[in-house]
């Protein structure tokens, strides 16, 4: 039986940590993208002040790739997101037919919270999809409505960086609890 249960942890031990891997990239990736759309804010603010249009048409065209690079990422964690949710559901039932009731109750755990990451990143990237939408009636445009507004959707994204930056914070908190669940059942002998 042992043997059985062997490959099994193993592998769910090298998928968390591939997980908290990716978690920490997506980390650098975050505060680098806060950075970025930080710096975008300030400029839009420097270049409206003094209506400098091509500053401003400079912004438009780095805000738009923002928001594509931005759609790009959602589009691929929302995908990943949806990869472990399908992990996960194998891993409840094999720890169900495994009879393992402790291995049970973590696994659909970890598919609960996956769970819940699909639906924010299906979320983000709605709300995304619909800032871009807006964004693009309001590129060029230099009148005092549009640029308030293009602001506006600026600060939305930003905060939405800041919501994902503090979302990911959680995704490695919860990677270290799965870590520290994976020794302590390698050292009480369940691996």
């Amino acid at each position: 039986m042992a043997y059985a249960d062997g490959p099994h942890h193993r592998g769910e031990r090298i998928e968390n940590r591939r997980e908290a891997q990716q978690n920490r990239q997506e980390q650098r990736d975050d505060r680098r993208d806060l950075k970025q759309l930080e710096n975008l804010i300030a400029r839009f603010d420097a270049a409206s002040s003094r209506r400098h249009h091509d500053a401003l048409r400079q912004v438009d065209a780095d805000l738009r790739a923002y928001v594509a690079a931005d759609l790009a990422e959602n589009r691929y964690e929302l995908s990943d997101a949806q990869s472990e949710v399908r992990r996960d559901t194998h891993e409840v039932r094999d720890a169900r037919y495994a009879r393992d009731r402790r291995e049970f109750q973590d696994a659909q755990r970890d598919r609960q919270d996956d769970k819940r990451d699909v639906r924010v990143e299906a979320e983000a990237l709605r709300r995304t999809r619909g800032i871009q939408r807006e964004l693009e009636g309001l590129y060029g445009r230099v009148d005092r409505n549009s640029l308030e507004r293009k602001r506006s959707l600026m600060m939305e994204l930003l905060q939405m960086a800041r919501t994902e930056q503090a979302r990911n914070q959680q995704e490695i908190r919860e990677d270290r609890r799965e870590s520290r669940e994976d020794r302590r059942e390698a050292r009480d002998g369940r691996y």
